[in-house]
């Protein structure tokens, strides 16, 4: 089975993701990383992949526009909207950081990861 895939990594948006009030009211800088598995086009044309212009569109508004308690939730998330919205791709990978992430302690980041493929 051939694995190609298209990564867009380190996207950063401020979002309002967290389980503290504090974190609903100030929100907090979130990085999404995704991978996604599919074969890539012999010919030079986008409908024969995944327009990743998309995907970052789907990404941003999941991450700026809603509110997630988890981003356990907001990474699975990502990750089925990739998978029911995008036919060419077999299996994604999403990951979301949380830097900072309101811990007792220098954190340098919290992350999650999921992985999904198409059954």
């Amino acid at each position: 089975m051939i694995e190609d895939r298209i990564v867009l990594s380190g996207l950063e948006f401020h979002g309002f993701h967290g389980v503290f009030p504090i974190e609903g009211q100030l929100g907090a800088r979130f990085i999404v990383d995704v991978e996604m598995y599919l074969p890539l086009p012999q010919e030079d044309d986008l409908a024969q992949t995944v327009d990743y212009s998309k995907v970052y569109a789907l990404i941003r508004q999941h991450v700026t526009e809603r509110r997630y308690k988890l981003i356990e939730v907001l990474a699975n998330t990502i990750a089925n909207e990739i998978l029911a919205n995008h036919g060419h791709v077999n299996k994604v990978v999403a990951r979301v950081h949380k830097p900072h992430a309101p811990l007792p302690g220098v954190v340098r980041d919290v992350m999650v990861e999921v992985c999904r493929k198409r059954v």
